[in-house]
């Protein structure tokens, strides 16, 4: 099984609003909190470790565990 290709920022934001939910659901979905996946979307932050890192594999911007 092929993994499923990453996302770039801007096409997260695009699941995110075709799907109707803001950033504080998705968080509140994938047990995140708003901030940590705001600086991820709006590259504030790269994902590299702790509460960004989650956020950004939740949101399909990198492969890993959360």
């Amino acid at each position: 099984a092929t993994p499923s290709p990453l996302l770039t920022t801007e096409q997260a934001r695009a699941q995110l609003d075709a799907r109707g939910e803001s950033i504080s659901e998705f968080a509140r979905r994938n047990g995140l909190k708003p901030q940590a996946v705001f600086k991820v979307l709006y590259g504030y932050q790269k994902g590299r470790r702790g509460a960004a890192h989650r956020a950004a594999v939740a949101l399909g911007l990198k492969r890993g565990e959360v």
